[in-house]
């Protein structure tokens, strides 16, 4: 039987049974039809009308509010316009590189020194919620708060999924946001700016670390490396999974889907779909088709800070190898999580 402790420890070895069997399946500790294979995946995303955030019951707006995030329509195109333009990838690389690059070098020449880290917490973490107070003109609040607000959200986010209620320090972090101006849309900029961002990171070092025949290729040809952290989100996206809810009755994948159901979509699953990676549990830097991933999501809902996530990992790894002689792991958990996937520590050394 399916347990949220094997789900939250290593997934794959069952979302690559049910994509085999049961593409969409009834998995009753989620309460929700999980659907792991990747045409199936896209389908869901790309149909709003049928397959919609609209509900009361979507996780991250019982914490933060109503916004582009639990909306769809016209209602969602209203709540997301405003930010689709500063997203852009030529916007974000003139406001962004410099400060990023920036904050990199800072935070590596902080820790460098000592000739060991923890990467989570001195570098990936950081360095997102610098990025996100600066987009969203919040470096007055400090990213120590930043985080605290972001680890609140995260918690309460996360246990809803789990069948939790929301904690008080969740509502409280929220009602602090809304005092420095942050409403729902923002709000939801800063948690998944944080969270997606330093997890993509430590996902990636830990796997480029962990296989020295695909770092040594890193290392020889730099180029590489964009899509070695492609490849990183496609093996183990640090958001693992989307809800959507049945606006009807409607058939997928062999399934009888109920109106109001819950539909959990596996980002997981679908990354290592074999019908379009081969040998989907490698970690390959040179894979053709590791851009293919849905590690972003898709259809209205894709992700708006793909193109700023992607710049500070490329900026963090590159200034890791580039500082950090002989970078190796001193020791690393394997990532973990329900919704949200990453090493929960990275500790890692260097000559």
């Amino acid at each position: 039987m399916t347990t949220l402790a094997e789900l939250e420890a290593d997934p794959h070895p069952l979302l690559a049974r049910l994509r085999d069997t049961e593409p969409v399946a009834w998995v009753e500790p989620l309460n929700a039809w999980l659907v792991t294979r990747r045409d199936l995946a896209l389908g869901v995303m790309r149909d709003p009308d049928t397959f919609t955030v609209d509900d009361p019951r979507f996780s991250t707006g019982q914490v933060v509010g109503r916004g582009m995030l639990n909306t769809d329509g016209e209602e969602h195109a209203r709540e997301r316009a405003p930010y689709a333009r500063p997203f852009r990838l030529e916007a974000v690389r003139a406001r962004f590189t410099a400060s990023v690059s920036k904050e990199v070098e800072r935070l590596i020449a902080a820790f460098e020194p000592a000739g060991r880290a923890e990467l989570r917490s001195e570098l990936a973490g950081p360095l997102a919620a610098q990025t996100m107070a600066v987009a969203l003109e919040l470096e007055e609040v400090g990213v120590s708060q930043m985080l605290r607000w972001y680890a609140a959200i995260v918690e309460a986010t996360s246990g809803l999924s789990a069948g939790r209620p929301v904690p008080e320090e969740g509502a409280r972090a929220v009602e602090e946001l809304r005092k420095h101006g942050v409403g729902p849309n923002e709000a939801v900029l800063l948690f998944g700016g944080i969270e997606t961002t330093e997890g993509m990171i430590c996902n990636a070092v830990l796997h480029l670390l962990s296989h020295e025949e695909q770092l040594a290729l890193v290392r020889e040809d730099r180029s590489l490396l964009r899509n070695a952290i492609e490849e990183s989100l496609r093996l183990e996206p640090s958001a693992a999974s989307v809800d959507r809810y049945a606006t009807r009755g409607v058939e997928l994948g062999g399934a009888s889907i109920a109106k109001g159901d819950l539909v959990t979509v596996s980002l997981a699953g679908a990354n290592r779909d074999p019908a379009v990676f081969a040998e989907p549990d490698r970690f390959d830097v040179r894979r053709a088709n590791a851009g293919r991933h849905l590690s972003f999501a898709a259809g209205p809902h894709v992700c708006l800070g793909m193109h700023l996530a992607r710049l500070e990992a490329h900026a963090a790894i590159a200034g890791l190898l580039d500082r950090l002689p002989g970078l190796r792991l001193e020791r690393a958990a394997a990532p973990r999580g329900l919704v949200f996937r990453k090493p929960p520590k990275l500790h890692v050394t260097w000559d």
